[in-house]
């Protein structure tokens, strides 16, 4: 089983592919696996490293809030475990946050960083609904949890999508019979770490390329957020969908497989 330890912690990761290194950061509640349709496109071109995050998976679950920062100290020793100097970083929802961090406190480990539906500080709002994400973990069961994230993250046009539907239908059965599930604490460190992170001051200070991408139909981390970011980091590229929301990435995974893979070669 692939780990490595770094900064207090045992780190599952997989990989596929090789060519040089992209590190994948996954969002709250997933396992690295679920970056495994993307990675089977951009492994052609990258070697795709998928680690589960704290709090999650096969990696460590210490108890304790967790913060953005110190989650990208952990990307940053499993960089050193692996031998990577430098790398391009994907991070989607929570790794978008700590995609920021890897770009503000390890500046020259990072060529470029993808920040999907990010944000870098939270409102009222925002807050409400990663905590809320806590209260529901800690009374529905895997399945009724499960359809609540699904109506978070995904639009009306995917739910009517006989096939999209089966597939998210598939996926609460997965999750129910999950042999690893995170646990509430696990849950609970990550929501910490998501409702605590405001960098908004820092964003000039990010020097790699970046580029913000994410739907316009985003209920959970909306396009006011991306915007914040995009606009406050100096050489950022921007694309938000139209009719996609925080799941855009599934939603329009024809489009965006490619266009991301293309930028990651031009950066």
């Amino acid at each position: 089983m692939p780990q490595v330890e770094t900064n207090g912690i045992q780190m599952y990761y997989e990989e596929r592919g090789s060519g040089e290194p992209v590190i994948m950061i996954m969002g709250i509640t997933a396992n690295g696996e679920v970056w495994d349709a993307h990675a089977a496109d951009w492994s052609e071109q990258f070697r795709c490293i998928m680690p589960d995050n704290r709090g999650v998976g096969l990696s460590d679950k210490p108890e304790g809030d967790y913060d953005s920062g110190m989650m990208a100290d952990d990307y940053a020793g499993l960089m050193d475990a692996l031998g990577i100097e430098k790398a391009r970083i994907v991070g989607v929802s929570m790794g978008s946050i700590i995609a920021q961090q890897l770009c503000l406190r390890h500046p020259d480990k990072v060529q470029s960083a993808v920040l999907m539906c990010p944000w870098s500080e939270c409102d009222r709002y925002a807050k409400s609904t990663f905590q809320h994400m806590v209260d529901c973990k800690a009374h529905l069961d895997n399945r009724q949890f499960l359809e609540w994230i699904q109506l978070l993250i995904f639009t009306k046009p995917f739910w009517d999508n006989d096939e999209a539907y089966t597939g998210m239908m598939e996926g609460r059965d997965g999750f129910d019979i999950n042999p690893n599930p995170q646990p509430l604490h696990g849950l609970k460190g990550q929501a910490a770490a998501c409702i605590n992170h405001d960098v908004t001051s820092e964003l000039g200070n990010i020097t790699a390329p970046c580029l913000v991408i994410g739907g316009k139909d985003d209920i959970f981390t909306p396009p006011w957020m991306g915007e914040q970011v995009a606009a406050g980091i100096p050489n950022c590229d921007k694309h938000l969908y139209d009719g996609a929301g925080h799941a855009f990435h599934w939603e329009v995974m024809d489009d965006f497989n490619p266009r991301v893979r293309e930028w990651l070669a031009a950066h």
